[in-house]
């Protein structure tokens, strides 16, 4: 049977780009003909406005998300010889960054309501680390989906034990926790820029954010091959370096962050109230922490013919993850896992399913999505 078009696509962003054309494309010219292309004054524009926009004293622009976690672990010198936790329920971004400092990655369990680390693990394994690892001397939490992982024991526990913590927040762009922005938390955040997150390059892009301003110009010397005078190599560095045009096109969306969120929001709200009596149910907000919605992420235990359902009636869904890190051919029976061996991050594996959700969704592709989930509210 042939299928219908897809009338709702689960992301979109030649949408966002349509939707701020004249802005963006007046950005773009500007950095064209200024003839600087490279670590110019839009890149460092950029980083005050977002440290400012943040609430913190520096932030650090770079090629992607994942080098952004790579020169987090760098810039706290952590490296081979040292133990990492994050979960296994993320991007693979977490986990491979870990592996290219050289340190080893501890896969932790989830919270199978919010997705995020289990805070209660995290406090075992600190407490009581697994034998046979290096030690554990840094912390990955993953803000995953949009929303804060329970981070107030996290930190306490972390602090106790003198670990550092790095806030993966790539998918968190202005999500709160207590009132808090996420990213503010830790010893330093990593930001990924990515052209579907809700603060979106049109390429790859990253950018690493913290109170310390000493961290921050230590990384920001890491980033350029270890230079603080150019030319000349005080430590050993890579190259990964925000280009201009990134810079310019993120300084035309970061005043334009809030709204979109809170479009986000409200189609998550209008999901919400389609589900509402059915057998799917909408997603579990944490207390006091305001979710962004980078995804808005269902559960089924029938999800492929859930998705299958849905694609007959015109609305495309994604699956965010469908593999764990630690099942994945390239991490399989080599990686450490905590002491629940990721049972909820299986179980989610299986069953979690995105629907689309991205600002430029219009009013009647939106009521289109509602449709199909009040049928299947019945």
């Amino acid at each position: 049977m042939d299928l219908p078009a897809i009338t709702v696509p689960q992301a979109d962003p030649g949408a966002a780009y349509r939707a701020q054309q004249p802005a963006i494309d007046a950005a773009i010219a500007r950095v064209l003909h200024s003839g600087w292309y490279i670590l110019g004054s839009e890149g460092a524009a950029f980083e005050q406005e977002f440290a400012e926009w943040l609430g913190l004293a520096r932030a650090v622009g770079c090629a992607n998300g994942t080098d952004a976690l790579v020169l987090a672990l760098r810039g706290l010198g952590i490296g081979p010889g040292m133990t990492v936790a994050t979960v296994s329920h993320t991007a693979v971004a977490t986990v491979a960054a870990i592996e290219m400092v050289g340190a080893t990655p501890l896969l932790l369990d989830i919270d199978p309501d919010t997705y995020t680390m289990d805070p209660d693990e995290l406090l075992a394994v600190l407490d009581d680390p697994p034998p046979g690892l290096p030690p554990i001397r840094a912390v990955i939490p993953v803000h995953l989906y949009g929303q804060a992982c329970d981070l107030v024991p996290m930190l306490e526990a972390c602090r106790a034990a003198g670990v550092a913590v790095i806030e993966d927040c790539a998918q968190a762009h202005g999500a709160t926790l207590g009132g808090r922005m996420l990213g503010t938390f830790g010893d330093v955040a990593a930001f990924s820029l990515y052209p579907t997150k809700n603060l979106a390059a049109l390429g790859d892009a990253g950018i690493i954010a913290t109170a310390d301003t000493a961290l921050a110009e230590h990384i920001a010397a890491i980033r350029q091959y270890g230079w603080k005078r150019r030319y000349l190599s005080d430590m050993v560095g890579v190259n990964s370096r925000m280009d201009e045009l990134q810079a310019a096109v993120l300084r035309v969306r970061l005043p334009l962050l809030a709204a979109a969120n809170a479009r986000r929001q409200a189609i998550a709200a209008a999901y919400d109230a389609a589900l509402a009596g059915g057998p799917v149910a909408p997603p579990t907000r944490r207390p006091g922490a305001e979710h962004v919605f980078h995804q808005y992420v269902i559960r089924s235990a029938e999800r492929e013919e859930l998705a299958m359902w849905l694609r007959a009636q015109g609305v495309a869904t994604a699956i965010h993850y469908p593999l764990p890190v630690h099942q994945q051919e390239a991490y399989r029976d080599r990686t450490p896992l905590g002491p629940a061996g990721c049972a909820e991050t299986e179980a989610a594996a299986r069953e979690v399913l995105s629907l689309p959700i991205y600002p430029e969704l219009n009013d009647a592709q939106v009521e289109l999505v509602c449709a199909a989930l009040r049928q299947l509210a019945g």
